[in-house]
């Protein structure tokens, strides 16, 4: 079986059929006889999607020999990789940072290394975390549509006035710890009301605890999720199960409406501060607007100083998959989306940071996010990270997620939950890189 073959089965081949009908359906060419019409995938949807949109109406009035067709896809990752897999993919899909490299192991997308160098797309026009993205096996597999870094969101109300600026609030985990003990509020029968902070809200990048407090995911060829840095950065999550009882956390954190809602954990005013990203000024202005908030750098160990200044950096990605129709044409739509004017305009109304090294002052004065300055510089700073390079990065995800799930609700403890995940990934990984890898 073909690398791509495995990668389909795991993704579950079963689908496939249904998949490729529909994508022959999707993947429709009558847009314009006029013109090459390059079929375009994009997961956004609502807003986002109307400025996406808006994107791709500049570049068809921008010249006259192609005509993008913007489609928004349910599911787009699983779809693009299934329509690859069976001869029918679209020109340009808009996927995820996080699936670059599982899908170039696939062999299921275009190697962009030589467009981008006819074109002049450089590694200098971008900002250093951001190029690297797309960088896997030394080659160009896709470039940003919108990026986005993140940092801590407090709302000012619920802190001490002492800390409630980015210059006074704490700077290191165990500071912040003592601030949690400090304004946490509790009712007569125990019951939270009110949390300084919760590790797991809003739970998306568990994944990333080992590597706040210093520690590699993947080392060389080998997959470490049970390290010393990882251990550490567990018992201190185990530590806010017995602040305030397992039970307490879990029935508050029901409690908690969905993101992009008033009923939010932050904007309503049950954490006071909270991991987010740079978007989630649109979410405070569109459902809280009267919040009172700031940002600042993630915490790090006090006895980690290099680790301060940190950001976990994320992007969405334009890239073409394998046996598209027109890959010239498609390329000079992704090319077209990085001019610094498009991208700007395109970033700004999504509310986020530009991925690019220049940026103007008017991206900057106009932006929709006050603290866009502080997003932007901690994306150039050396410590932004973002997910491992390896086709197993789902996986890892999963089996931290696991351990964060053991260890949180008093299941396992954090040396015994990591030593039981590291040995399901061992597992994992040896049958990829027998299966798909070829190894």
């Amino acid at each position: 079986m073909t690398p791509g073959g495995v990668a389909l089965t795991l993704l579950g081949g079963a689908v496939l059929a249904g998949t490729v009908a529909v994508s022959e359906r999707v993947v429709s060419r009558s847009a314009r006889k006029d013109r090459v019409t390059v079929v375009y995938w994009e997961k956004w949807t609502g807003d986002e999607g109307v400025e996406m949109q808006k994107t791709v109406d500049g570049f068809n009035k921008s010249q006259d020999r192609i005509f993008v067709k913007y489609l928004s896809i349910s599911g787009v990752e699983q779809k693009t990789m299934l329509a690859a897999a069976g001869g029918n993919p679209p020109d340009v899909a808009g996927l995820y940072g996080n699936n670059i490299c599982q899908y170039a192991d696939a062999n299921a997308l275009m190697d962009l290394t030589d467009l981008a160098r006819e074109r002049g797309v450089k590694e200098a026009d971008y900002i250093p975390a951001y190029w690297d993205f797309g960088i896997y096996h030394d080659r160009l597999w896709a470039l940003p549509s919108t990026p986005a870094s993140t940092a801590m969101h407090v709302n000012a109300k619920l802190v001490p006035k002492d800390v409630a600026s980015p210059e006074t609030f704490p700077q290191t985990f165990e500071a912040l710890d003592r601030l949690v003990d400090r304004i946490s509020v509790k009712d007569r029968n125990g019951a939270l009301k009110m949390a300084g902070f919760l590790p797991g809200e809003p739970g998306w990048w568990h994944w990333a605890w080992p590597v706040w407090f210093g520690g590699k995911l993947v080392d060389g060829d080998r997959i470490t999720i049970d390290t010393p840095e990882a251990r550490r950065a567990f018992a201190w999550i185990d530590g806010y199960g017995k602040r305030f009882g397992v039970g307490s956390v879990q029935s508050f954190s029901s409690g908690f409406g969905n993101f992009a809602s008033p009923q939010d954990a932050f904007m309503s005013g049950k954490v006071a501060s909270v991991l987010q990203g740079v978007y989630k000024a649109n979410y405070i202005r569109l459902y809280s607007k009267d919040l009172d908030w700031f940002a600042l750098p993630f915490p790090h160990p006090a006895d980690r100083p290099d680790l301060a200044g940190r950001s976990l950096v994320d992007e969405d990605i334009l890239c073409i998959p394998r046996g598209a129709a027109h890959p010239k044409e498609a390329f000079e739509f992704i090319a077209y989306v990085q001019r610094q004017d498009v991208m700007e305009r395109l970033c700004s109304a999504h509310g986020k940071n530009s991925p690019l090294a220049k940026v103007s002052e008017a991206f900057f004065d106009h932006h929709p996010n006050k603290a866009i300055r502080l997003f932007d510089r901690l994306a150039r700073s050396p410590g932004a990270f973002h997910c491992p390079k390896t086709g197993m990065f789902t996986q890892i995800s999963g089996e931290i997620t696991n351990a964060y799930q053991e260890v949180s609700t008093g299941a396992k403890t954090p040396k015994q939950a990591l030593a039981d995940a590291q040995l399901r990934i061992d597992g994992l990984w040896d049958t990829y890189q027998k299966q798909v890898l070829m190894r």
